[in-house]
């Protein structure tokens, strides 16, 4: 799945578009590297989310394409 859609899913970003550019801002690191809006999430990628100040890492838990609200937060996990 593509990180842009990745992150629409799980909520971390709440539109796809702007996690697209995002992407293209350079503000999405996966396992320390600066990634397009087409990199495939994989299973344990730490994704590093840099908005504004805040800064937001996770862990990858599971990669699915549809997910309720509530079970959103079970696809990745909090890293520090």
């Amino acid at each position: 799945m593509r990180i842009d859609k990745y992150l629409k899913v799980t909520r971390l970003i709440k539109r796809r578009t702007i996690a697209n550019e995002a992407c293209d801002q350079g503000r999405i690191t996966v396992n320390g590297r600066v990634v397009k809006a087409s990199y495939d999430v994989k299973e344990n990628d730490v994704i590093e989310i840099t908005m504004g100040e805040r800064t937001v890492k996770v862990r990858v838990k599971a990669v699915a394409e549809h997910v309720l609200k509530n079970d959103a937060s079970s696809l990745y996990e909090q890293v520090e």
